[in-house]
């Protein structure tokens, strides 16, 4: 390894808007089971699937139907 780098013609990241930031959320079991099953059958992990839906209701600002019993 150098002792010293050169990072003068640098650049930053153009992808790390895109990154994810990892939480913790609280999902009731029916709620991920379904997203499981529907992992299932798109063959990609429900995680993914959760996080495109969220994306896409957030990309058409779509706003949930609250009805309080």
């Amino acid at each position: 390894m150098r002792n010293e780098y050169d990072f003068s013609k640098s650049q930053k990241n153009p992808y790390a808007k895109m990154l994810k930031r990892q939480i913790t959320i609280r999902i009731e079991e029916e709620t991920i089971g379904y997203f499981k099953g529907l992992s299932s059958q798109f063959g990609i992990p429900y995680q993914n699937l959760i996080n495109m839906f969220l994306r896409d209701c957030a990309h058409s600002h779509k706003k949930p139907a609250l009805k309080w019993a």
